[in-house]
């Protein structure tokens, strides 16, 4: 595993945030937040790309880029992966949303300001979305299959369950795989506030996330990237090396509803966990812990919390379900990877992290969502969910 987001610059800090209930979330310090409706953010901080890559590629390549190949070093030396002995075998698949827009908006200003000739040549090579996982392969010398997942929030969770499947299909042994984002800028701050899609509690930023709580005004913008490394179970027990869990289940469903608002009921997001269920040999009941998608908007937790009623039944009341979110904010392309790394560890460290800054039940909103202190707890089964805009939805299942 390897992380780099606003609650830290390894797994390490982010596990330590995460169980002590500390949000990642600040006034955005970037640029000068003031014109916009909503002025905070969860920023990367003292991220150093030098520690991970030469000065050379660094100018050659965009911020979401930087992040990735610092996660995907950081999984890569956790996996005892720091020689690849049969590259051939050992792909990539690093997911985003918006990818490289950054450099695109700012080349954008150089043509308009100074004319195209003083354009970047490499703007195209920075933008484009599957600009990390080319940089990571060339970076490792990764050689199977090179792959970019976009589907906005879901991006990640969808490249973590399909790169299941090439493994399965004997494609590759290894798929250093997860998500990276880098879109805490002006255009994206005022494309979402225009959208009334983010949280405007400007004025208390860590507590603006706020999952399934009734007082939930919006998501809150981050930036990170969250990488894991899967590997074909027979080929890690071969090496020797930690195994944090195993993926058994994944489910991806479309709602062909609304291009930004969850299907009713949720009945896309519960499709994909019945499907995961399905493919994981599991029954509901097996489930011990959600991390749930949770982005602390109206429609997404009251949804989402519809669509496990409807797959769970009684037992959804006997499920422990939190939302990371509300202490990393929203990582958007990387988020699903995040919550996967999220899961894990709780399976691992037997230690459910919280929703924080929940302080007013929401009556119609009424599981566990493991409020505002981290529960003490050995689970066997993990499932992590995503929904994205334009209804796509991924579910993924993890166990011990």
């Amino acid at each position: 595993m390897g992380l780099v987001t606003p609650l830290g610059l390894d797994v390490a800090s982010n596990w330590d945030a995460l169980v002590h209930g500390r949000s990642g979330i600040g006034r955005i310090t970037r640029f000068d937040p003031a014109p916009y409706e909503t002025q905070i953010a969860g920023e990367v901080r003292g991220y150093e790309p030098t520690k991970y890559m030469d000065r050379k590629e660094i100018r050659r390549t965009d911020r979401f880029t930087h992040f990735a190949v610092g996660a995907a070093s950081q999984a890569l030396t956790d996996a005892g992966l720091d020689t690849v002995k049969d590259p051939e075998r050992v792909g990539t698949a690093i997911a985003t949303g918006v990818g490289g827009l950054e450099t695109l908006i700012r080349e954008v200003l150089v043509m308009e300001e100074k004319g195209p000739s003083r354009m970047s040549p490499f703007l195209v090579p920075m933008l484009m979305a599957n600009a990390a996982s080319a940089q990571i392969s060339m970076q490792f010398g990764l050689k199977g299959p090179s792959l970019t997942h976009v589907s906005a929030c879901a991006s990640s969770s969808h490249a973590i369950g399909e790169c299941g499947a090439i493994i399965r299909r004997g494609q590759a042994d290894v798929m250093v795989t997860g998500g990276s984002e880098a879109a805490v800028i002006p255009l994206a701050i005022g494309a979402f506030s225009t959208m009334h899609a983010m949280s405007r509690r400007n004025d208390d930023p860590q507590g603006a996330s706020r999952p399934f709580d009734k007082s939930r005004d919006g998501f809150v913008l981050s930036e990170g990237s969250a990488v894991i490394i899967l590997e074909e179970r027979e080929h890690a027990l071969a090496r020797g090396v930690r195994i944090y869990g195993e993926l058994i289940g994944y489910g991806a469903t479309a709602d062909a509803y609304h291009i930004t608002s969850p299907s009713p009921e949720g009945e896309g997001n519960a499709r994909a966990m019945r499907m995961a269920l399905g493919e994981a040999g599991l029954n509901p009941s097996d489930i011990d812990y959600i991390n749930a998608h949770g982005t602390s908007t109206q429609p997404n937790d009251r949804e989402e919390t519809a669509a496990i009623k409807q797959v769970f039944g009684d037992h959804a009341y006997k499920l422990m379900i939190s939302s990371t979110k509300s202490m990393s904010g929203h990582l958007l392309g990387a988020a699903g990877a995040f919550e996967a790394i999220a899961s894990l560890l709780a399976l691992r460290e037997g230690c459910i992290p919280p929703t924080i800054n929940y302080t007013t039940p929401d009556p119609a909103l009424d599981l566990d969502y493991v409020p505002n202190q981290a529960r003490a707890k050995h689970i066997d089964t993990a499932l992590s969910n995503s929904m994205g805009f334009g209804g796509h939805n991924a579910s993924i299942i993890f166990k011990a």
